[in-house]
Formats: structure tokens, sequence, C-alpha cells
């Protein structure tokens, strides 16, 4: 029996109310099908629903191109032929899936040497107790800036580092996973989304006011102080919350002995290692000739750096790995760094049968529009309604939010979404940067709870190296404090800078001019 189910046997009555809540939704959670056998379900379950819309007629409006748009039912020819044929394109350009493959190969080398273990020994060691969670947040928050990565590195590292401070394991993967995911909204610098987002938005505004151009750094105070209040909250949530209700973890964890002087060897070539690679990315990205920049534009967020990210995390795992293997002894010819590779690879059997599934899910709800038609449906009866001031940002924070539950990506539910409400809120006084923050905040604080987020399966899968009982339940009841705790103080700070009426980011005032 895992130590939540002890504590909920053993304390039961004595827990506290909401303790007791979130335990009965990790029970009903767990009493699901296994995520891949429910994304097999979910995907049968989107070809009857595309046939019963499509034979309803419901169509919709596409707000940025004006195209008509409808159902595509997956049961007539077409959409048999679609499932017949691309069931390997489905499962092979599933996202997630080449980014963790990539990564592991240097995390591999970095962890079979020895490197990573050593490491974390050392910091574990040296760094302050009451510091690590408001540290492993902190990070979570700041992986934003290399897009998609802090999924793959460092949420596993968080459990990691939890359990080598003899704190619950489950309760660090929360901690980087609030930071990473639910506080994707925040950022202490420009991140890879923000341009992506600012673009769709200057499309949007356009359409209103044709010269208008909207910067990257438009939500940049917002967003600067959203993140310490991620890190704040975040902190007090696992710390209140998340670990008390885990309890205590008497899973199999290595003790942490003293870092001896051979290993330390190790840790210097591995960090001069480090500082090559390092020194190698900033000669390919600083200059402004740097062969990692756009060679048309210069720029260096959209760039070939940006573009091949998790191939600058592959070296950078890798490089050091291998440098600290062979000081130490680990890493003696080429067999050992395959046989390192291979192993890491062996871990993912499971979530690599999981994405098979997942993949035919998640293109049978793009092909079919269902996801679309939701979300334009869904952006119409909000603008029918007709709310204004914070009532309306409010409300079209819960919209967000809600779609974020059939639509994972940001951008493509911003694509969808911008037209609409950009213009709308424009008309009204508001300027698109208020709106783009109010969509951020209702993207972020459902990441860390749905599992039709593209990582939600990988999150599951890192749970169940420390128990395999874990499932879709257990990081839902855990994450629920984080989501819950989150809407209520960004939607107080939302209100509070409109009330306010505080610039979201330079050259983003509140309210246009007159």
């Amino acid at each position: 029996m895992n130590e939540t189910a002890k504590a909920i046997s053993s304390n039961g009555k004595d827990r506290p109310r909401l303790l007791r809540i979130l335990d009965r939704i990790e029970k009903t959670g767990n009493r699901l099908p296994h995520p891949a056998t429910l994304f097999a379900i979910s995907a049968i379950i989107v070809v009857i629903v595309s046939d019963l819309i499509y034979r309803l007629g419901i169509t919709a409006i596409h707000p940025g191109t004006g195209k008509i748009i409808k159902a595509i039912s997956m049961l007539n020819a077409d959409g048999l032929r679609f499932m017949f044929v691309n069931t390997t394109d489905n499962f092979v350009y599933f996202p997630p899936l080449g980014i963790v493959m990539v990564a592991m190969i240097g995390i591999g080398v970095a962890e079979g040497s020895g490197l990573i273990a050593t490491l974390l020994r050392h910091l574990v060691l040296a760094a302050p107790r009451r510091l690590v969670t408001a540290a492993v947040v902190t990070a979570g928050v700041l992986s934003h800036l290399a897009s998609s990565v802090g999924y793959v590195v460092l949420i596993p590292l968080g459990a990691m580092v939890f359990a080598a401070f003899k704190r619950h394991p489950i309760a660090g993967l929360a901690a980087a996973f609030c930071g990473v995911s639910g506080g994707f909204g925040a950022n202490f610098l420009i991140g890879s989304v923000d341009p992506i987002l600012a673009g769709l938005s200057q499309g949007a505004a356009q359409l209103i006011v044709p010269e208008m151009q909207i910067n990257p750094a438009v939500n940049f105070y917002f967003m600067l102080v959203s993140a310490f209040m991620v890190v704040i909250l975040g902190t007090w949530v696992t710390e209140r919350f998340v670990e008390p209700r885990l309890g205590k973890y008497d899973g199999d964890v290595e003790e942490l002995e003293s870092v001896t002087s051979y290993e330390k060897k190790g840790l210097i070539w591995a960090g001069i290692a480090c500082a090559a690679v390092v020194a190698a990315l900033l000669l390919a990205t600083l200059p402004e000739n740097g062969i990692l920049r756009n060679p048309e534009t210069g720029s260096l967020l959209h760039s070939p750096f940006m573009d091949g990210l998790i191939t600058a995390v592959l070296v950078f795992f890798f490089v050091p790995g291998l440098a600290y293997g062979i000081a130490v002894g680990t890493i003696k010819n080429d067999k050992d760094v395959i046989k390192k590779m291979t192993k890491s690879m062996k871990g993912l059997a499971g979530y690599i049968i999981l994405v098979f599934f997942a993949g035919q899910f998640v293109y049978y709800f793009k092909n079919s529009n269902i996801g679309v038609l939701l979300a334009i449906k869904g952006a119409e009866l909000l603008k029918s309604i007709g709310f204004t001031g914070i009532s309306l940002l409010i409300s079209f924070v819960i919209l967000s939010a809600f779609i974020n539950f059939f639509m994972g990506s940001a951008s493509a539910k911003w694509a969808i979404m911008a037209p609409i409400f950009v213009p709308m809120f424009m008309l009204v006084g508001y300027h698109p940067g208020i709106t783009q923050a109010a969509f951020r905040i209702g993207d972020s604080v459902t990441n860390i709870i749905t599992p039709m987020m593209s990582y939600f399966a990988l999150i599951v899968a890192f749970a169940q190296k420390y128990d395999e009982r874990y499932g879709i339940g257990t990081i839902i009841a855990t994450m629920l404090p984080y989501s819950v705790i989150f809407s209520i103080f960004w939607l107080i700070l939302l209100g509070i800078w409109m009330l306010l009426g505080l610039p979201t980011g330079p050259g983003a005032p509140l309210y246009l001019s007159p």
C-alpha cells in the first residue's frame, strides 16, 4: 500500500475536510482505466461524436479566416481512410514523443555516469533545507525560457531532490510541475512563447487599428509580478497542503553520502565541460551574426537556436556526463556510453505505449474540428453575455481555463480566441496586452489538472517511478490545491492591476488612448 493510501486508512476521520475531499478525488481518479486505455476510449468517443455533430450540421465561422468551420465525420469514407493511413504519423509526430526521447539520450549518459546523483548529493548537502521548495518552484518558472524543457528535465529532478532530502518525491514533482505548468503565464524574463502570442495579438489588433504593433514584452510587467506570486504560493501550497497530505515516503531512496575527493574531481571535469558547452552556445547566439541566430533578421527569439533547443539540452547533459564518467571511470569506452543511453530508453517503454494511443486521440480530435468548434462557440457565448470591466476579463479567464480542458496548445487556443476577444476588448477600450494577460492566466491555472495537456501522461509516468499505483487521480488530486489557489490569487492580482490602471508591459497601457 502506498503512503497516501496508508494515510487515508490510518487517519480517516481525523484528517481535515479538504484533505479528505482530495483523498476521494484521488481514489475516484485512480479507478479510471490506465491512461493508455483512457486515451483509446477517448479516441473512440471522438469518432462517434464527430459523426453526430456532422449529421446535426453544426457550423461556426472562424474569426481569423472567415471560413465556415464544419465538423468532419470520422465515420465516413474520408474519416476512416484518415484513421487507417495516419496511424503511424499520429504516433510519430505526437509532439512530446521526440522531445522526450532526444532529451533522454543526453540525460541517460549524465545519469548513468553518476553525474546527476553526485551533483544532487553535493547540492543537497550544501543547500539550506528551507529554501529547497522555493528553489524548485523558481526553477520551474524559469524553465519557460527553454520552451518545454522543464517538463522533461526539471519535473523528475524536483522529485529526486525532495527524495534526497528524505521528503516525499511526489511533493517535489508537484512543486516543479506547479512552477513549470501552473506558472506558465509568469516569468522573470521573456520566454520562447511570448513572441508567438504577441504576434497573434498583433494580427488581431490590426483588425481595428491597422498600424498597431505588439511587442513580445507586452506582458512583461504583469508576468514579473506573477512570477513572484507563483513562487510564494507554490512554496506555501507544497509545504502547507501537498506534502502533509502525502505523508512520509518509505520507498527505496539512496542514502546521501559525502562526496568523495574522487567524485569531486569528476564534478570539476564536468563543470569544465559544461562551461565549454555554454561558451559554445553563447558564441553561436550572442553575436549579431551568430550561427544559431535567424540568418535573415538576426533575431534570437525566432531562430535555429530556439527551434533546436532540445538539441542544446541533449548536448548540455551528454558532454558533462561523458566528462564525469571518463574522469571517475564509469565510462571506459563507447560501449559504456551506448549502454547508458539504452538503459534510459528502457524506462520510457510504458510512456511510448501510452503516447501511441494519446497521439491517435489528439489527431482525431484535431482532424474532426471538434476542438475548434468548441472554442469558437464558447467564445461567442461569452461575447453575447456582454460583460464589461473586471467582470469581462474574469469571465474571459474562466473561459480560457475551461477551453484548456479541450485544447492543450496555448498558441492554438490563442489563434482562435485572439481575433474575437482582442478586437472586442479594444472596442471597449482595453489594450490587447491586458487581454493577452488574462488569457495566459486561464491557460496556466488548469494546465496542471487537465489530462489533455500534452505532457500530462509524462508526469504520470514520472510519478509511477515511485509507486506504480499512482495514476491520473493521484496527479489531479495532488495538483488541485495549486490550481485553486493560483486561480484565486491571480484573479485578485488581475483585479488590482485593472483598478490601478497599470501597464502590463512596455508600450502596453491598460487602456487605449481616446
